[in-house]
């Protein structure tokens, strides 16, 4: 083997060694950055379920009836008293 060669073997096992050494720094700066993450997370859910735990509760809410359907024998009001309910609700017909 010549000197030659064995610097090119030496720079590709340097080059593979560089290249694990590096994934296990990678994997780790994303794992603290994930940490991170999920810490704030854990803090910003914290801090909303003790806001909503300090506010008062919603009120009530107040239903709206709907207008009763009427029976088959019942009639409405007239077309002229319907038109003038109309005109005096402020629409225009």
């Amino acid at each position: 083997m010549s000197q030659e060669d064995r610097n090119r073997a030496d720079a590709r096992f340097n080059k593979a060694a560089r290249a694990a050494t590096d994934a296990k720094t990678g994997k780790t700066d994303r794992d603290v950055a994930a940490k991170a993450v999920l810490d704030n997370m854990a803090k910003l859910k914290a801090l909303r379920l003790a806001r909503e735990a300090a506010a008062p509760p919603p009120a009530a809410t107040v239903k709206k009836t709907r207008a009763k359907p009427k029976k088959s024998g019942e009639k409405g009001p007239a077309l002229a008293d319907w038109l003038a309910g109309q005109q005096s609700g402020g629409r225009r017909t």
